[in-house]
């Protein structure tokens, strides 16, 4: 085999496995990993295929490690914040 023929291959194999995981992923996953997401709609889940499908394997370990997203961090959040606790 050329290096073209293995890397057509090794990227026909990640895309394969790829559209595998999207379409558990887009039913049950993305819920899992992102609390928004859950009751989502049908057209959400598609249009959440395709990138699921190119990071799956970013995606499959945060929904192994039950990973939820990271709380924002802005300016104003920031500032919300510290008045709470002043007036607490």
């Amino acid at each position: 085999m050329t290096t073209v023929e293995v890397l057509v291959s090794v990227t026909g194999l990640y895309l394969a496995l790829g559209a595998a995981f999207a379409i558990p992923f887009a039913l049950v996953g993305a819920g899992k990993i992102d609390p928004d997401a859950r009751g989502a709609t049908w057209g959400f889940r598609l249009l959440v295929m395709p990138g699921a499908a190119l990071l799956w394997p970013i995606l499959a370990r945060r929904w192994a490690n039950g990973a939820q997203p990271s709380e924002e961090r802005t300016p104003h959040k920031c500032a919300a914040q510290r008045k709470v606790e002043a007036e607490a």
